[in-house]
């Protein structure tokens, strides 16, 4: 049994850590409220992993350890000690490795979850309300929050469509592998004459992303040049050096205002010229991000579905990407899908 560091990447990890301790010493890091709470909450994630992943290597050491001297005395308890051991290292590498597949750029935001019936009216719209029902469950047991945004009930029952957030750490990360379409597979309960019925559903899932764009501009990112103005001004303007031009370094964006007699005025225009650019270009970029993922949405269709449930002729619920089968469906609909979740997102899937 070996535990990677390649996978891990604990030198990298560290190095990060380094680096956020030296921000925390830094003068004005404190005045920021925002952004000092987003990296004590990094560093906070960071020290957990990397505490978890030390943890296992010294666990994996002694048991080695204990291994061999047990093998030499022939020992038949302390081997029987060691299975325990390596039982309890493999599902705590199990755990860390799922934790390790939620390090996406939102993975760790909230989730806007949309749940939608597809055609056939009653049907699909009572399969879109048994879905929201097993995803407000397994929220629940998940310790999240959820909270309805948007709820459009079905004509004669279930659901046509439902919006909701749900609050809690990595609740994107985990929920992103749900989004698809989903097939039931049952005897009609609104059909007199029996017969087995086909219905679609569609899940799709958001990062919750923060629509305060807080635009830090570090002078260390700044190259600032000072020159003569040129061209109307007056006789002071075009005689002194008061012209300012600021280059955004990391992003190359360059602006310059020239029209003030204060050097320092029209720098603390370019300024704000500077962050109304870098706005922009974040607000943008944030929209990009949504239309990706809302352009990777699939029809509400059959051959579409990332996950099958069939209540006839038998029981069984598939989940089409990483070809696993769980025969207790009823479990699933309640909440149990996280086999399904981890299965995915281990498999690299979502």
């Amino acid at each position: 049994m070996k535990i990677s560091e390649g996978i891990f990447d604990l030198a990298g990890k560290q190095k990060r850590l380094e680096e956020i301790e030296h921000l925390l010493t830094r003068d004005g890091f404190w005045d920021q409220p925002e952004k000092s709470t987003a990296i004590l909450k990094e560093r906070t994630q960071l020290t957990t992993k990397v505490e978890a992943f030390t943890k296992l290597v010294d666990q994996l050491e002694e048991s080695e350890l204990l291994l061999e001297m047990a093998l030499e005395e022939s020992d038949q308890e302390s081997l029987a000690e060691v299975a325990q051991q390596v039982t309890a290292i493999e599902s705590g590498t199990d755990k860390l490795s799922l934790e390790m597949m939620l390090d996406g750029e939102s993975d760790q935001n909230n989730a806007i979850v949309s749940i939608n019936a597809g055609a056939g009216g009653t049907e699909a719209q009572d399969w879109a309300e048994m879905l929201f029902r097993m995803y407000l469950r397994w929220i629940e047991k998940k310790g999240f929050k959820p909270s309805v945004i948007d709820y459009q009930p079905g004509e004669e029952a279930g659901i046509k469509g439902v919006t909701i957030t749900v609050t809690g750490q990595n609740a994107y990360g985990y929920l992103k592998s749900e989004n698809g379409v989903h097939r039931l597979v049952r005897i009609s309960p609104f059909n007199a004459s029996g017969k087995r019925h086909t219905s679609f559903a569609s899940v799709f899932v958001y990062p919750e992303l923060d629509q305060e764009i807080v635009i830090d501009v570090e002078e260390k990112d700044l190259r600032i040049d000072v020159y003569r103005a040129s061209g109307a001004g007056g006789q002071h303007v075009n005689k002194t050096s008061s012209a300012v031009r600021i280059t955004h370094l990391p992003s190359g964006i360059v602006v310059q205002c020239q029209q003030e007699k204060s050097q320092h005025r029209n720098k603390e225009m370019a300024l704000k010229v500077l962050k109304a650019r870098l706005y922009q270009d974040e607000k943008k970029r944030q929209d990009e991000k949504l239309q990706e993922i809302h352009d990777g949405k699939d029809d509400i269709a059959w051959g579409s579905q990332i996950r099958s449930y069939v209540l006839h002729p038998y029981q069984m619920v598939k989940d089409h990407r990483i070809s696993l089968d769980i025969g207790n469906v009823n479990q699933v609909l309640d909440g149990g899908i996280d086999p399904f979740i981890e299965g995915v997102l281990l498999a690299g899937k979502s």
